[in-house]
Order: C-alpha cells, then sequence, then structure tokens
C-alpha cells in the first residue's frame, strides 16, 4: 500500500513537473512568436512612414525653375505698372515706330543713283533729245528725278535757264518739305512717353502715400510695392523716348543724305543744261 501510495505521488509530481515545463516552453515560445509577428507589424508601419515622409519632402522641395525669359520678365513688369500709363506709353510708342517705319520706307525709295541719272540726261542733252532726257527723269523714282523733270519742261517751253534754275529751287524746297513729313509726330511721341511716364510716377506716388495713409503704418512692404509701380511708368517712358529718339536721328541723317544729293546734282544739272543747251 505505501508502494502504491508513493508511486502515486511520484506520477503526480512527474506529471505536474512536465505540465509546468511544457507551460513553461510554450510561454517562452510565445514572446519569441509575439516577437517575431510584432516586429513585421512594427517594421510595417515604419517603413510606411518612412515613405510618405519622402513623399511629402518631395512634394514639398520645389522643382527647378525655368529660366525667365526677357519677354517674360517685360511682360510682368508692364503688368505691375499698371494698365493706365503704361498702356498710354505703349500706344505712343506703336505710333512713332509705325510713323518712323513708314518714313524710312519712303526714305529708301526716294535715295536714287543721282549719278547714273546725271549720266543718262548728259547723254540725252549732248544728242539734242530734250524729250529723251524729261522721260528719263520720269521713269526714275526719287525727287531728283523729279526736280530735274520740273526743269525740262520749263526748259522745253523756252524758258531761260535762270528760269530753270528757280524752279529747280523751288521744286526742291517742296521736296525737301515731303521728304520730312511726319517727323514732327515722331518728335512729338518722344516729347509726350516721358511726360506720361513722369505723370503715372507722381500719380503712383500719390496712390503709394494713401496706402500708408490707409494701412497707418510706415511698412517697408507697402512704400516699396508703391514706389516700385509708380517708377516703372517713368522707365518705360524713358524707353520708348530712347527707341524712337533712334529712330529719329536714323530718319533726319537719311534726310540730310537726300537733301545735300538734290543739291549737289541740281548744281551739276544747271552745268549740263549750261553746257549743252546752247
Amino acid at each position: 500500500m505505501k508502494k502504491l501510495i508513493a508511486f502515486l505521488m511520484v506520477a503526480g509530481f512527474m506529471t505536474f513537473g512536465i505540465s509546468n515545463l511544457v507551460v513553461a516552453q510554450e510561454e517562452q515560445a510565445q514572446p519569441e512568436a509575439t516577437e517575431q509577428t510584432v516586429a513585421p507589424e512594427e517594421a510595417t508601419p515604419a517603413e510606411a512612414v518612412e515613405a510618405v515622409e519622402e513623399e511629402v519632402v518631395e512634394a514639398v522641395q520645389p522643382a527647378e525653375e525655368a529660366p525667365v525669359t526677357f519677354r517674360e520678365s517685360i511682360k510682368k513688369q508692364f503688368i505691375d505698372g499698371g494698365p493706365g500709363f503704361m498702356g498710354i506709353v505703349l500706344v505712343i510708342l506703336l505710333i512713332g515706330m509705325a510713323v518712323s517705319i513708314e518714313r524710312i520706307i519712303y526714305l529708301t525709295m526716294a535715295d536714287a543713283n543721282s549719278k547714273k541719272l546725271l549720266a543718262g540726261i548728259e547723254d540725252k542733252m549732248k544728242a539734242g533729245d530734250v524729250e529723251g532726257a524729261k522721260q528719263l527723269c520720269k521713269d526714275t523714282r526719287g525727287p531728283v528725278a523729279s526736280i530735274f523733270t520740273q526743269g525740262l519742261i520749263r526748259l522745253q517751253d523756252g524758258q531761260s535757264l535762270e528760269d530753270v534754275e528757280k524752279s529747280l529751287v523751288s521744286y526742291g524746297a517742296v521736296a525737301a518739305g515731303k521728304l520730312e513729313s511726319g517727323l514732327s509726330w515722331v518728335g512729338l511721341c518722344i516729347s509726350l512717353a516721358p511726360m506720361f511716364g513722369f505723370m503715372g510716377t507722381v500719380i503712383g506716388m500719390i496712390q503709394a502715400f494713401d496706402n500708408i495713409a490707409a494701412a497707418g503704418d510706415m511698412s517697408p512692404t507697402i512704400v516699396a510695392s508703391g514706389m516700385k509701380v509708380a517708377l516703372l511708368t517713368t522707365v518705360f517712358g524713358l524707353i520708348a523716348a530712347i527707341i524712337l529718339q533712334i529712330f529719329f536721328n536714323f530718319i533726319a541723317s537719311k534726310i540730310e543724305k537726300i537733301t545735300s544729293d538734290m543739291e549737289d546734282s541740281s548744281i551739276s544739272f544747271m552745268d549740263i543744261l549750261v553746257k549743252y543747251n546752247k
């Protein structure tokens, strides 16, 4: 009986010990499994957060801006200056350039080869063909040929060389006036462009001071923005005046060249008439 009780006690202890050992092993295994299971779960959100942060950083970082072209810069400054006086200055510039281009085309067409014309007239007059010389002048463009035509017409009418010379002088003055036609408008545009620019500056400064008074604060931002808008009209007015002044001087130089050629050619023409009209 005692042996049976001892055997049952030993078996119970062994069973209890094995159960505790299994439970202990299972408890030790479960944290490891939990760590292995949780670790990936903790790692996955971390990677997701990092990926999101990278995307946010990429989105926040400004993209490389393309270089601003000269045209875009001028357009921006023009818009910043306001449509009022900036538009007026632009209209003045366009009108002045239109008149200038028309004058340049006219003067280019009027600038003919007077030496070749004089040589042809001399050949005709040497042969006594006054009508042929007149037709040659009519077929040649430019004010020089027109002046010679008037002189030959009076020569055919039997007028003296003194009358022919007077007609050359009179018609030469008319031709010179036609050459200078429209040049005064270019000069007017040169004067008006900076004037309207200065007016825009004054009005812009008044508006800037009004903004300062309304804000009740001498903020550098308010002052700087107001002065920038005010001064832009002056800048564009001066730019327009400079451009038109270049056109004006170019046109004036061509007029001076043609006028000088008219005077020299008229003297040579009278010498030909004196030489062959006997």
